[in-house]
């Protein structure tokens, strides 16, 4: 059975494009059904429209956080979602959604979580003096960058990084995982236990 993604972005759309180009390969049992963006000129709605899947800018202004995201709901509810996949989303998910899909939001950040959360993972790397950070795709939860992690990608730090030759190569690493980490997810369907996943089918390397 194919799942069906909802799929929630305020920014470029780049891992969008990945995961749009393992559906239409095969690679992916999954389709993505809806793309929602609170931004009007975000790259993900043109990337959207650009593989010809449906695509909407809902306009936050003048509603609160839950209340804006319960319009998120009615859209994904209408597309059938199963799971909710963020793609550089910028809004803080109110408790309600979170509830709404609870254990069924994928996120990715730019860092071996637990390490680096909030923003701008690329400077706090750099001014640690890491020898190697990476990509995370986690759950969400209530809190930030704070999910069970379903899958990494490490990235070494050259001593020649800055933060822009950082930023290429983990968002390089970006693109593999989180396909591969929806993938994991839809066939190895884990529930949460604490901090970690139990996979219910042998997880795939």
């Amino acid at each position: 059975m194919t799942t069906t993604l909802g799929v929630i972005s305020s920014g470029r759309g780049e891992n969008l494009r990945y995961i749009l180009q393992e559906e239409r390969s095969g690679r992916l049992p999954a389709r993505v059904g809806v793309v929602l963006v609170d931004q009007p000129d975000a790259g993900a709605l043109r990337i959207a429209r650009e593989y010809g899947a449906s695509a909407y800018f809902l306009d936050p202004a003048g509603l609160s956080r839950e209340e804006y995201d319960k319009k998120l709901i009615a859209h994904l509810e209408a597309e059938g979602v199963q799971l909710v996949i963020l793609t550089g989303y910028m809004r803080i998910l109110s408790p309600y959604f979170v509830r709404h899909y609870r254990d069924r939001i994928l996120n990715i950040h730019p860092a071996l979580l637990p390490s680096f959360r909030g923003m701008d993972a690329f400077s706090q790397a750099l001014e640690h003096g890491v020898k190697w950070t990476g990509t995370t795709v986690h759950i969400v939860d209530e809190e930030v960058d704070h999910g069970p992690i379903v899958y990494q990608i490490p990235v070494r730090v050259l001593d020649s990084d800055t933060h822009d030759s950082l930023k290429a190569r983990i968002q390089r690493a970006e693109y593999r995982a989180y396909p591969k980490a929806i993938k994991m997810f839809i066939e190895g369907r884990p529930r949460v236990q604490g901090r970690t996943l139990v996979w219910q089918t042998e997880e795939k390397n």
